[in-house]
């Protein structure tokens, strides 16, 4: 089979993507709280903006994706992986990188309960990333 219908979950991550795309992310966009990932889009060269969430340690932001290589900010990210990110009303740059190897799973527990919880539960592709931030 070709497209989502072939995968596991294929009906889920177009269901939840959808509603993330029309109605989450376009409000949490703006709370002034919400921590943004920017991206380059590898098509149109604009930047865009995603909410994500995770913790930011030291000098390194720490996320794990829901839908892997399948999210567009991840394709984004393959295609130019410098970044910025939104933490506490503060622009930083960064590069970000996709850790195959990593353990999403556990590295969820180590980020806030809260979107960590709806990550697993909606997630089919689970794909840690870290930004390296150029900033203090």
């Amino acid at each position: 089979m070709t497209g989502d219908a072939g995968h596991e979950g294929g009906r889920k991550f177009r269901a939840v993507t959808a509603l993330q795309r029309r109605v989450v992310n376009p409000l949490t966009r703006r709370l002034p709280g919400q921590i943004l990932l920017e991206t380059t889009g590898r098509v149109s060269g604009q930047p865009r903006r995603t909410p994500v969430g995770g913790r930011r340690e030291g000098q390194h932001f720490w996320l794990v994706s829901e839908y892997g290589t399948r999210s567009q900010y991840v394709r984004n990210i393959q295609a130019d992986p410098r970044v910025r990110v939104r933490l506490s009303g503060r622009w930083h740059t960064g590069t970000a990188h996709l850790l195959h190897d990593d353990d999403p799973i556990a590295r969820l527990a180590t980020l806030p309960r809260g979107n960590s919880t709806v990550v697993r539960a909606v997630g089919t592709q689970l794909l840690t990333i870290r930004v390296d931030l150029d900033d203090d």
